[in-house]
């Protein structure tokens, strides 16, 4: 059974395809203009606004539950305190820059070896790694400014 797409129906298509197409590229374009870096602020000055931000909000944070709960805001505060230096004891430590590039390697010299890739092509990924073009050992990810990396 064949079927003949009238002009109407075409055009219509066509139309919800573009409202469409500038309904998903408007956003985009207006995200990627927001998400340039402004060269005003330094990056230790975000860092200690960030942190500052941080303790503010932990303190609203004690303070609320200490009204709820009735007791002094210090007592929360040093419940807190305790509680996040026990959480941190528990967690693992991360590994340094200095062996996260070394496993790196490891696993790239295993790959030039077993044939996956060329050492070649090895070179450019520890190349791209060290230029911050990966999150990763020696690249900057998504945490440092352009132009510097974590060395």
């Amino acid at each position: 059974m064949s079927r003949t797409i009238s002009k109407k129906h075409l055009l219509a298509g066509l139309a919800a395809a573009g409202v469409l197409g500038v309904g998903i590229a408007a956003p985009t374009v207006a995200f990627a203009d927001d998400a340039t870096p402004t060269p005003s602020a330094s990056s230790s000055d975000q860092g200690t606004d960030r942190q500052q931000q941080r303790a503010d909000r932990q303190a609203e944070f004690a303070e609320a539950l200490a009204k709820e709960l009735g007791v002094p805001t210090d007592k929360v505060t040093a419940a807190l305190a305790k509680l996040r230096e026990q959480h941190q004891a528990d967690r693992p430590e991360r590994p340094s820059g200095e062996d996260r590039q070394a496993q790196l390697k490891e696993r790239l010299d295993q790959a030039v070896k077993d044939g996956k890739l060329t050492q070649e092509q090895a070179d450019a990924i520890t190349k791209a790694v060290e230029a911050g073009v990966f999150p990763g050992p020696g690249g900057r990810g998504h945490h440092a400014p352009e132009g510097t990396t974590d060395k």
